[in-house]
This record gives C-alpha cells, sequence and structure tokens, in this order.
C-alpha cells in the first residue's frame, strides 16, 4: 500500500439544509480516508463521503460529549498518521466559533498539512432564510456575530458592548444566556427593540419567535425554543413582516 501524506482539512457543512454546502466541500469528501463530523452537521451529508473512508461521530448530543476536544485533536493527528487525508466536517463555517482553527494548529505542531475549506455560516443564512437581512440601508450599518457563553460559561462582555451600538446582533450560543441578554438591551432602553430567534435554521425542524426584548422571553416559552439557535436583535428583523405585507398587499390589488 502506498504512503498517505497525512492531511487534515477542515470543512464547513454549511448552516443545515443539504444544498447550502459548498461544491468544494463536496469534492474534499469524497477524498477523504477518515472524516470526523459534528451534531450540527446533516447526516445526510454523509452520502457524499468516499465510501471507503472511515467515518467518526464526534458531536455533542443533549449536553453528553461523546470525544473531548483534547481527544478529538488527538484523534484528527492519529488517524491522519495511520491513514492519510482526515477530514473535519463542521456545521455552519469552522471558522465561526467552530474551533476549526485550534484544530488545525495542533495538526500543524505535528507535521501534518492543513487546509480549510469554508462554509455557509448560520450566523447570516439563518436569518436570511425567514428574510431577515443582517444589513439593510436606513436600518444597519453593520453586524456583530457574538457568542452567548465564553470558553468560562459566562456571557461575553462583547454583548454590553453590541446593546450600546446601533449594529445589527447575532448571538450565537446564547440561549441559556438570554435573560441576561434581555437585560443588558433594556438597560440601553432599547426595550422595544425586534428580536427573532430561529431554532434548527433551515432544516425541515425549523422553529421561530419574534418579538421584541420586553416580549422574547414569553416568546421563547410560548413556543418551547431552545438551542440550537440563534438570536437577532435589531430593526432589520422587521424586514420580514414588510415583505410579507408587500406581499399581501399585491396579492389583494390582483384580486379587485
Amino acid at each position: 500500500m502506498s504512503f498517505k501524506i497525512p492531511k487534515l482539512t477542515v470543512v464547513g457543512a454549511g448552516p443545515g439544509d443539504i444544498d447550502l454546502i459548498t461544491v468544494k466541500a463536496i469534492k474534499v469528501l469524497k477524498t477523504a480516508d477518515v472524516v470526523l463530523y459534528d451534531a450540527l452537521v446533516n447526516e445526510e451529508l454523509l452520502a457524499y463521503i468516499n465510501p471507503d473512508a472511515e467515518q467518526i461521530f464526534v458531536g455533542k448530543r443533549r449536553g453528553c460529549y461523546k470525544y473531548q476536544q483534547e481527544q478529538i485533536n488527538e484523534l484528527i493527528v492519529a488517524r491522519a498518521k495511520a491513514s492519510g487525508h482526515v477530514v473535519r466536517l463542521k456545521g455552519g463555517d469552522p471558522f465561526i466559533f467552530g474551533r476549526g482553527a485550534e484544530e488545525m494548529e495542533y495538526a500543524a505542531s505535528f507535521g501534518l498539512e492543513t487546509a480549510v475549506v469554508p462554509g455557509i455560516s448560520s450566523s447570516i443564512a439563518v436569518a436570511a432564510y425567514q428574510n431577515i437581512p443582517l444589513t439593510k440601508r436606513g436600518s444597519a450599518e453593520s453586524f456583530w456575530v457574538i457568542t452567548g457563553t465564553t470558553k468560562d460559561h459566562k456571557i461575553s462582555n462583547d454583548i454590553e458592548l453590541a446593546a450600546k451600538s446601533n449594529a445589527t446582533i447575532v448571538v450565537l450560543m446564547g440561549m441559556s444566556k438570554l435573560p441576561q441578554i434581555v437585560k443588558l438591551f433594556q438597560a440601553e432602553g432599547k426595550n422595544n427593540l425586534p428580536v427573532a430567534i430561529i431554532q434548527r435554521g433551515t432544516t425541515s425542524r425549523e422553529k421561530m419567535g419574534i418579538g421584541t426584548v420586553d416580549t422574547i422571553e414569553k416568546i421563547v416559552a410560548d413556543n418551547e425554543l431552545k438551542n440550537p439557535a440563534i438570536i437577532v436583535l435589531g430593526e432589520v428583523v422587521k424586514h420580514r413582516q414588510a415583505i410579507l405585507d408587500i406581499q399581501e398587499q399585491y396579492a389583494s390589488t390582483l384580486k379587485e
């Protein structure tokens, strides 16, 4: 058997809809000798993997880790040295709170070649699927994408800074910190700021709640919204309803 160069390619699988994976990502999956995939990866995408490749689930489900991050790092190196090309398949984009950079650094320290295939981030695509633009002329000139929970399991200090701005705020992994997030925005007088929470966005199991800073906690409870979900705060959330209103008005003119 010919020697295979140990290599790691970190691949973004996109936000959930299998059609949102890139062509390049599919090409890479077909060349894999081993694929390590996460819980947020749509398992239908596994059909694109080289049929001779080993597939290993390393994700987190219901608060349980099958592998700790240190074990995943070690597994990447061990499998690459034994089998050749390891593909680390991650939901969304691997460089947006996906720890892809950490895994690449670890692999490189053991002499592995490394590469990355960007993915479509849930921070952008999930909102877009619900007709919520993160920027819109007259409503938002910028947007923040922030992790709701830091590695110390605390709320990110950046959310307090973001609450002072006029930007659209997208919070990932923030559902457990929603009451704290609400209080930060209320402290800035943004009680009526529109908020959307989208669970399992772009998939057939998608659920959503729309309200304001003051009402969103009740809406979450009433709709039983939970992780995985994104939180979008900003005037741009109104765009979704604006589109629906325009479509309804147009339809009514056709009936006249």
